[in-house]
């Protein structure tokens, strides 16, 4: 699986101009599945999502990760983040999961993270959506299981 976590201050998602989910300092997180991924890949992605060390110590340093801090996840599906762009002027998606198996990662990973985090809050798979987010820094990594 894909995550683009974005160290953010602020971070939502809204459908229909209704907000369904939203933190405050923490990680957004974009994630895409790929046709190989597993929930295994899904549960080792959330596993460095929560331990990935972005936050600044005393010191300024990141050393602190999501747990360290508390913070919030927002989980957000983006199949995009799986297309192939090396060719022409259009993304092919063939490199993403198929729909039905990537709401079902997605699921799993929300699940998991439910159970392993208490701040969580997530995008709609298949929606039309919204994000609006302050990028803290702006500090945003691509992680690949």
């Amino acid at each position: 699986m894909i995550g683009l976590l974005q160290r953010v201050t602020q971070a939502q998602v809204q459908v229909e101009g209704e907000v369904i989910g939203a933190i405050d300092r923490g990680l957004l997180v974009l994630a895409a599945a790929q046709p190989a991924d597993t929930p295994t890949r899904a549960e080792r992605l959330l596993e460095r999502l929560l331990g990935y060390r972005v936050f600044p110590d005393a010191e300024g340093r990141m050393n602190l990760s999501l747990r360290d801090i508390g913070g919030g996840l927002l989980l957000v599906p983006q199949f995009t983040l799986a297309a192939d762009t090396r060719n022409g002027t259009r993304a092919s998606f063939t490199s993403a999961a198929p729909s039905a198996a990537g709401e079902l990662l997605f699921g799993h990973l929300v699940e998991q993270a439910r159970t392993a985090h208490p701040i969580v809050a997530t995008g709609r798979f298949g929606a039309d959506m919204q994000v609006s987010l302050v990028n803290d820094g702006p500090v945003t990594f691509w992680l690949e299981t």
